[in-house]
Parts: C-alpha cells; structure tokens; sequence
C-alpha cells in the first residue's frame, strides 16, 4: 500500500505529484550584484525537481529587502529572465516551483542596503542577531522605523514581485511570513511598538500582512499563493507576548484569501519542537480551511504518519534536500539519508550544492 505522503495532492491551483515538499534555503549563490541566479541554480533546482512542490530559496522583492550577500530577487527583468531558466527545468522534469517572497526588514546591514542606509523595519528595534556580509557573519544594523506612505510602497513592491514570478513561470509565491523577517516583524509585539494604525492591538500588528495578501492575491489569485509563519519561533530575536493569540487571530484572517496552503514552522525554527504552556499549533491548524504544510525536524516516520493522520496535508523537508536531491526516493523506499556539509552551506560553487550524489549514482560508484 502506497503511504498517503507520496500520494498526489492539488493546493490550489497547483498540483503536485506526492506530498512531500522542499523548503526553501538560503544558499547565497546569486550574484551578489545582480540578484540573478544562474547555471547552478538551474542545475540544483533540476535535481530535486521531484518533491511534489519546491519552495526557492527566499527572494528579495527589492533591494532595500535584502539582508544577505549572494541572495537572489525577483524585482527586475534580468532576474525574472535568469529564474525562468530554473522554472523551465524544473517543469521539464515534471516538478512545480513556487519563490519565497522576502523582504528582512531590520535584518540587514548598512553595507548591503542601497547607498548604506540603515535597515527598515515596523519600529527602531534592533534584531540583535547576524546577518551573512562580505567577510563573514556580522551583527545586524540597528534599523528606522518605516513610514505609513513607505509601508504602502512596500505593498505594492510585494504586488509587483508576484507578478513577476507568474512571468518568470513559477507555479506561484509563498509570501516569508516567519523567522523574523519583516512580516513576522510587524506581527510580534517584541519588534513592533508602532501607535499607529500599523502598532498596538493584534488587529493592527496583521494590517500589513492582509493588506500584502490582498494585493499579491488581487494580483496572481489565491489558489497560487501561501504563507509560512513561524508563530512560536525566536529566530533573528524576535518575540510575541502572546502569540497563540496572535497568530489565531492571523490564521482566522487568513481564511478569506483562499490561500493554496498555509506552511507553519512548527516550534523553534530548525531547532526545538517544544512549545510553552498554551501554544498549540493543532489549534491553528484547524482555523485554516485550506491545505496545511508541516515543518520542522521531520523525518520520514513523523511525515508518513502527520499526512496519514491528518494532522498534515503536506510535510515541507529542509536540511535533507541539501544533501539528497532524490529525497522523496529515498523516502518512498526508506532508504539512508546522506548528511549535509556543514562547510558549504553557505556561499561557494557546486561542492555542496550540485555534488550530492543520488541513491543510483552512490550504487553506481
């Protein structure tokens, strides 16, 4: 009997051949100049072609977004052009991609901002985490704080984003909702002490968050649109003081987006699955009317048994698609995993990216 996990699966608008999807990683490959991706993305993206979904790695929709070096975007011609390359092999191989919109609000840094300016983000708090920088990790920039006319720039800079991706044949967005990125900026207590109509009550720490749905959905429809979030998670020293209330409030709220899925960090991002007193992610799960994508320390035993549960419609897998490009066959045949090189995860060329060998290429050798 075939396990549900590699069963198909339709979000939306976009269909996928099995439930398992790769998450999206940062590998600071781009050109760092550009923003353009090239012949390895190509390549990289190609080899793993068959998770039922790829999330790319976070793309910066503009470059006051971008918080680190070799991070690609989707905001001009000559990028959507380069993405295209990707998108055309990824669908020849018969997968489906969608890109991750970014934008880091506070964490960056003065020297990758446009004309060294100071990070933006909801108040001038700084992140007090590192950002990746010529030379190595660095402590992120103190930022300023945006204003009304600056947050509605970056709306509309969200809404031109998404439709540069549907020209540059991704299967849709999922918009960065989570780790401590300008969204989740706006949503926490910890990083948003406005007293405007964007600060105070949880009703308008998510004006900003519906008002980016409404305008990418507006622009692309919502069957090819998701969100991730991260509501329990500390990554880049962000923090809520009450986030099981704010992210139901947020989960509700979403509902009439008609979003393609919902994909929630569930726990500490990358690290502990732990939650305090009264966080439930189950509780948020089941105020979402659409498809649910789990994520977070997932091996093949917990995804097989969240989706045949139900607990999950799709399981989103990071780390082990790094050094697996053939994860979901690995999976459906249960066998090893090869372990990531944690020396060139970030930056560099094709060692520890497009190298991995598959299954059939480790019997062959």
């Amino acid at each position: 009997m075939t396990e549900a996990l590699f069963t198909p699966f339709t979000a939306g608008e976009i269909e996928m051949r099995n439930r398992i999807v790769m998450a999206p990683l940062t590998r600071n490959r781009a050109d760092d100049d550009t923003g353009e991706v090239g012949d390895l993305h190509v390549e990289y993206y190609r080899q793993r072609a068959g998770a039922g979904l790829i999330v790319s790695e976070g793309t910066q929709i503009s470059p006051v977004g971008k918080g680190y070096i070799q991070t690609p975007g989707i905001h001009s011609e000559a990028q959507v052009a380069a993405w295209k390359r990707v998108t055309d092999a990824v669908h020849a191989e018969g997968g489906r991609i969608v890109v991750q919109l970014w934008h880091v609000g506070r964490v960056s840094h003065v020297s990758i901002q446009p004309g060294g300016a100071a990070p933006v983000a909801p108040s001038a708090i700084p992140a007090g985490s590192k950002t990746f920088i010529k030379g190595g990790f660095a402590e992120t920039s103190a930022p300023r704080a945006l204003t009304v006319d600056e947050i509605a720039d970056i709306v509309a800079e969200y809404r031109h984003a998404a439709k540069m991706a549907i020209k540059a044949g991704f299967d849709g967005v999922e918009v960065h909702g989570a780790n401590g990125y300008l969204v989740d900026q706006f949503l926490k207590t910890g990083a948003n002490t406005r007293d405007d109509a964007y600060g105070g009550p949880v009703e308008n720490r998510a004006r900003f968050l519906f008002e980016v749905l409404e305008a990418i959905t507006d622009e692309i429809g919502g069957g090819r649109t998701g969100l991730r979030i991260s509501p329990f998670s500390p990554a880049n020293g962000i923090s809520d003081a009450d986030p099981q209330e704010t992210f139901e409030y947020v989960v509700k709220g979403l509902n009439r987006f008609g979003l393609a899925f919902l994909h929630v960090v569930e726990g500490a991002t990358g690290g502990s699955r732990e939650l305090a007193e009264g966080q439930s992610v189950t509780a948020l799960k089941d105020l979402f009317d659409g498809p649910y994508m789990a994520n977070n320390g997932y091996d093949r035993e917990m995804a097989v048994a969240a989706v045949r549960d139900g607990a999950a419609d799709l399981v989103a897998f990071g780390k082990p698609f790094i050094s697996n490009p053939d994860l979901v066959d690995r999976l459906s045949v249960d066998a090893p995993l090869a372990a990531p090189d944690q020396a060139t995860m970030y930056g560099g060329g094709a060692e520890g990216y497009t190298d991995y060998p598959t299954l059939a290429g480790s019997a062959a050798a």
